[in-house]
């Protein structure tokens, strides 16, 4: 015999509903700091790789890493900075023989940005930062009031905000 009930369609969906209550709860802190990756490894810190390149320090106590290509600066007609892009460092400039240096009498210098390479992290870095960096770098390296800047592949974000937060430095007098 056959019972004939009327189930009402609210009551349908809660028995088909599954639970919202799950056997496993992992708190939200111990989840993110899971996925936290290591602390990086400053250059010359102890357990830390050893520092091969040259090094600026700047104002805020960080290291920037660089190396020099071309003609010696002093006598260089062109002054540039290249700025390198996100899988890059400073070793990947651009590929400028001896002898077309020399002919132009370009002086490039490649910098490793904040973090990459040999260079320190900035915890506090802003768009402005990069730009900031690499006017402290002209600086210390004696590159004058005016210089030149490239930038590869997303190198070329920062040579904008060079433009936005130091125009006065770019040199225009090509």
């Amino acid at each position: 015999m056959a019972v004939n009930r009327k189930i009402s369609a609210a009551s349908a969906r809660a028995h088909t509903r599954k639970s919202k209550q799950s056997s496993f709860h992992l708190p939200s802190a111990w989840a993110y700091q899971a996925i936290q990756p290591p602390a990086p490894k400053i250059c010359g810190s102890p357990n830390g790789p050893p520092v091969t390149a040259p090094r600026i320090s700047l104002r805020d106590g960080r290291h920037l890493a660089y190396k020099e290509h071309g003609v010696p600066k002093d006598i260089s007609k062109f002054k540039i900075i290249y700025v390198h892009g996100i899988d890059c460092c400073r070793h990947d400039a651009l590929p400028l023989s001896q002898e077309l240096a020399e002919e132009l009498g370009v002086y490039l210098v490649s910098f490793d940005r904040a973090g990459y390479g040999e260079s320190d992290p900035n915890p506090k870095r802003t768009v402005k930062s990069t730009a900031l960096d690499i006017e402290e770098l002209a600086d210390q390296l004696g590159l004058g009031s005016k210089f030149y800047v490239i930038g590869l592949s997303m190198g070329g974000q920062v040579v904008w905000t060079c433009l936005k937060y130091i125009p006065h430095r770019y040199d225009a007098s090509i």
